[in-house]
């Protein structure tokens, strides 16, 4: 299945096999890319076995399909490695205090990571996250963030991105523009963040720029001195911001287009997206009538998108 007949979004799927109706679903809408959680990992074969029949559809090996495998408290990979230790915090920690020990540790735990979602057929990781951690911020980041410092986030961003890359699995940065000064979780309120532009492009932009990431997710968050009304998602000024200031030249993802913090339905918050710029959207929950919902709304994959992902096939092969 050619490339250009895709569609814009990126679906989850709800357990450890294909059903039917998912088929149907796969070949009729033809998202561009799968996103796996652990709801769909139970053991190697089983996910070999998923991976494979989701290519076999697209008749496509290099077919995208991504999955969230931070380290520390995100890790889809559970049932085969215990990463609980390494967050990025550990390794950003690492960097300052023990440069030489951080490089040999981190060298071991990526081509570990990489090779397991080789085995498994996964090809592209939603990392680095490169929020800046803050105190009295909201939970949902915490440790997910490589530090406090901004240097140390984006020198631990563009150290990612390389290894994966040289272990040939693509990566996409988030969440973009910078999720770190967030107090509520976008997973269930809309966070809106108060802060002056001039501060925002020193601290939190800081560390999205000039990082070679084909992909890179939004935050749903609020900026308010930017955009008093829309998410960064929804905004059209944050995605110009995005690609102006930042610099950021390729493939805007959305985040989850089904969480808490964007209010209207999955159709609108689809439509809205795209209006925005964003090039993708991703739905996470494996809820059928939701991933219609998005997939009607979605459009085929323009020459930018098909362009990107050759890129990104160039990485993976």
């Amino acid at each position: 299945m050619k490339i250009n007949n895709r569609k814009s979004f990126v679906t989850g799927i709800k357990g450890k096999t294909l059903s039917n109706t998912e088929k149907f679903f796969l070949k009729k809408y033809k998202p561009w890319g799968v996103i796996l959680f652990s709801r769909n990992i139970h053991s190697i074969k089983q996910t070999q076995n998923l991976t494979q029949q989701i290519k076999k559809i697209f008749k496509d090996n290099n077919y995208p399909i991504l999955i969230d495998e931070e380290g520390g408290k995100v890790s889809r990979l559970s049932k085969f490695l215990d990463s609980s230790t390494f967050s990025a915090e550990f390794f950003g920690k690492l960097l300052k205090e023990n440069p030489n020990k951080f490089h040999i540790f981190y060298d071991v735990y990526i081509k570990q990571i990489c090779y397991i979602l080789k085995i498994l057929g996964i090809n592209l990781n939603t990392v680095p996250v490169l929020d800046i951690r803050r105190k009295n911020a909201n939970s949902v980041i915490g440790n997910r963030a490589y530090s406090s410092n901004k240097l140390i986030v984006s020198k631990m961003g563009n150290i990612c991105i390389n290894s994966f890359f040289n272990n040939k699995i693509g990566t996409m940065m988030k969440h973009i523009p910078g999720h770190g000064l967030s107090k509520v979780d976008s997973h269930k309120k809309k966070p809106i963040i108060k802060k002056s532009i001039k501060y925002l492009k020193n601290f939190d932009f800081f560390p999205f720029k000039n990082k070679k990431c084909l992909f890179a997710m939004t935050a749903h968050i609020v900026y308010q001195k930017i955009d008093p009304y829309n998410a960064a998602t929804h905004s059209k000024k944050v995605i110009k911001l995005i690609r102006k200031n930042i610099g950021f030249k390729n493939l805007i993802i959305s985040d989850d287009i089904s969480m808490k913090a964007l209010k209207n339905s999955i159709s609108i918050n689809t439509k809205k997206a795209f209006i925005a710029g964003c090039n993708l959207v991703l739905h996470c929950n494996g809820k059928l009538s939701e991933m219609k919902e998005v997939a009607r709304n979605s459009p085929t994959v323009s020459k930018f998108i098909i362009k990107k992902t050759s890129q990104f096939n160039d990485i993976i092969s």
